[in-house]
């Protein structure tokens, strides 16, 4: 067989690693020299084509003396993150989904039992590993630093380069980011068995990952600050320029038509002035309409009220000769009687990216190319900007549905170019609009009091049409060969009441403050050397264990019998003001999960009931009461409840007869429909097609590699 484009260009021969340099104490953030992205990048694509012949013929051997053979030719799964079932039995039953009630009729279509928790970063780690949080170590957005006790992210980690050199002056310091996710995605496992793979936007693959294939990073990949998405928000109205979760808030000053200020990009080298690299920002208004014209970069983009711009190209100098590149849009949400302009976190420019974004290295730069600027961000779409007032839902709207437009081009065009093999595309809009927008799913709910609750009602049914859209699209472009599946990692429902753990530790004496300390965020006051437990993330509990954290005071001949006391309490608790229960069950982590890395996670995992979640204040180590409180926000759905309450979605043109198939379950059965042996450390199952019987487990040296690490 001759090879495609798509596997000419994904496996060049070993080259030097990036050259990496470390920018901001604390900031967690690399970036390379766009120099040194565009000449490996350059490098490596020319050696790959001159190299492809021997490689095709390679994976061709390992093909053949793997003795893999029977199996499909392609599979192509489509993910809906966060797509509801029982809205999709719905809108079935009421004739707005014919794509998917087409592939119920002819193949499968079933709830997908999730993870514990129900939270997309485990989720998606549980499928493309086939195993439970305790063999690969992610079990929230957020662990904790056992040392500060301070949350960070759970899925990579920026180890740093040390001090600011000459070399790294000119881009050619060190540091590395290093995956925290353990065991090997699936399409590894192919890879080694020849079979190529296209993997778009799956999250937790950043960074990326080599493999026999190509991929685009998702979830949890920074913006060019280094954190997950900081927008700008410029207005002259000083009373709403104010702290914000996910943005900064800039008061500007009108002169002769002309606002002069900056945008703030990435942080400086350590030691150096200022701290943050910035750009001058020139706002012009237009004498002849509502319109202002913004100057930045050495370029100028003419701004209507209401409209987004293009993505604007930014250059930022750091050292020497460095340069350090992004892309934004810009919106003029106002120009009278207050001016606002909205601008959304700065992403990393995929023609030249700050840190590896794909595998291999020009991937991104191939895209870009082909499509033109696209969101890299990993939560690209601005929920913290509604949230906060800075943007309207429509604004939302409308960027989340030009991002999923984005990556609809970039999957059809994979699917064109890999004409076998694994070809994945994750899609984020469906989980991010329904947490902007469950609030009209009722009428009652907290969030609408004082917003309009009908310009925006049937966002939600809608967007579930865009996506059986997608699907027929998809359908469209496939051959009777290709075996389809379309997939959610959870379902979704309301979220109206938020819980804080940390206030009902402190009521019941196992999270203690320092009598002289005031509560705040990331556990300020408290008393670690009296504290038994506390709370951080969306669903776990903590104990403070000696021998693990830094000042633990839970011996360990203790631990089981304070996890059962805490979780026996938490069961039987009441919201009192509403007269129901707010939590369902509270799972051991040590009877639920299994593997080496059970210790990392949280020791109990608390399953609430729909309607409820962890408060905000407690996601970040926060203890204030109220204990219960309305949630008024916009962000009024989530899943982070009892995962016997949100299952996600399985469909596929093909029969499956198990009846009750779960997330890890999807690994092995893809692996099971090209022939490939699965691994006996998958905890998952492969489902059964149309009555053939599954391949068996087969013990090899691949399957052996339950640990991978990743270092960028």
């Amino acid at each position: 067989m001759i090879p495609t484009f798509y596997e000419m260009i994904a496996t060049a021969a070993p080259v030097l690693a990036p050259n990496l340099a470390y920018i901001g104490p604390g900031a967690g953030f690399t970036f390379l020299s766009s120099f040194l992205v565009l000449f490996a990048a350059i490098g490596l694509l020319l050696i790959s084509l001159a190299t492809w012949p021997i490689r095709f013929v390679t994976q061709w051997v390992r093909r053949i003396r793997s003795g893999v053979s029977g199996g499909v030719s392609r599979v192509v799964v489509v993910g809906l993150d966060g797509l509801d079932p029982e809205r999709v039995r719905r809108l079935i039953d009421e004739g707005r989904l014919p794509n998917f009630k087409a592939l119920k009729d002819e193949g499968t279509f079933s709830e997908l039992g999730t993870t514990l928790p129900p939270i997309s970063p485990v989720a998606w780690s549980s499928f493309m590993t086939g195993v439970n949080p305790g063999k690969h170590n992610i079990f929230d957005f957020l662990n904790r630093d056992l040392r500060s006790y301070l949350p960070e992210l759970s899925s990579a980690k920026v180890t740093s380069a040390g001090k600011t050199s000459l070399l790294s002056k000119i881009g050619l310091g060190g540091s590395g980011i290093r995956l925290l996710r353990k065991n090997q995605p699936f399409w590894r496992v192919l890879g080694k068995y020849g079979i190529f793979s296209t993997i778009l936007r799956v999250p937790i693959t950043f960074p990326p990952e080599k493999f026999f294939g190509l991929t685009l990073s998702a979830m949890c990949t920074p913006d060019l600050r280094g954190t997950q998405g900081t927008f700008t928000m410029y207005s002259s109205n000083e009373t709403e320029c104010k702290d914000s979760t996910g943005g900064v808030w800039i008061h500007v000053t009108e002169a002769n038509n002309r606002i002069e200020t900056s945008l703030s990009g990435p942080p400086n080298e350590a030691g150096r002035q200022p701290a943050e690299l910035t750009l001058p920002l020139i706002i012009q208004r237009r004498p002849k309409d509502d319109g202002v014209d913004a100057t930045i970069s050495g370029q100028t983009i003419h701004l209507r009220p209401g409209e987004y711009s293009e993505w604007v190209h930014l250059t930022f100098r750091c050292g020497w000769l460095k340069r350090v590149h992004g892309i934004c849009r810009f919106r003029l949400e106002s120009a009278s009687p207050d001016f606002r302009l909205y601008v959304t976190p700065i992403n990393l420019d995929p023609e030249r990216p700050a840190m590896p974004i794909s595998a291999p290295l020009y991937y991104s730069l191939y895209l870009g190319k082909l499509h033109s600027s696209f969101a890299t961000l990993g939560l690209a779409e601005d929920m913290w900007a509604l949230n906060s007032g800075a943007i309207d839902e429509q604004a939302f709207l409308d960027q989340a549905y030009d991002i999923h437009a984005e990556r609809e081009t970039m999957f059809f065009d994979a699917l064109k170019r890999t004409r076998r093999g694994l070809c994945m595309c994750v899609f984020d809009g469906s989980d991010r609009i329904q947490h902007m927008f469950y609030r009209h799913n009722r009428k009652d709910h907290p969030a609408n009091e004082g917003k309009d609750s009908d310009r925006h009602a049937h966002v939600l049914d809608d967007m579930y049409e865009r996506m059986d859209g997608l699907v027929g699209r998809v359908r469209d472009s496939i051959d009777e060969d290709t075996v389809l599946m379309v997939l959610s990692d959870h379902g979704f429902c309301d979220f109206s009441r938020a819980m804080n753990l940390n206030y009902w530790l402190r009521e019941k004496g196992y999270l203690v403050m320092d009598e002289s300390a005031t509560p705040g965020d990331y556990f300020a006051g408290v008393d670690w050397s009296r504290t038994r437990a506390y709370s951080l993330g969306l669903n776990g509990i903590y104990l403070n264990r000696v021998g693990r954290e830094s000042k633990g005071c839970v011996p360990a001949e203790q631990a089981a019998e304070l996890r059962t006391e805490i979780a026996d309490a938490l069961r039987h608790m009441m919201d009192d003001e509403k007269q129901c229960r707010a939590i369902r069950e509270v799972y051991d982590s040590r009877q639920v999960y299994s593997g080496s890395y059970v210790d990392n996670g949280p020791d109990l995992i608390v399953g609430f009931e729909k309607g409820y979640r962890v408060s905000w204040e407690t996601a970040v180590g926060g203890s204030e009461g109220p204990m219960f409180y309305d949630n008024t926000r916009y962000w009024s759905g989530d899943h982070c409840v009892d995962p016997q309450l949100v299952p996600g979605v399985f469909l596929s043109n093909q029969q499956f007869s198990d009846e009750k198939p779960a997330i890890t379950d999807l690994a092995p059965t893809i692996l099971n429909l090209f022939g490939v042996p699965v691994p006996p450390y998958m905890d998952g199952k492969a489902l059964t097609r149309n009555g053939k019987p599954q391949l068996p487990t087969v013990e090899t040296a691949e399957s052996n590699v339950s640990s991978v690490e990743v270092t960028a």
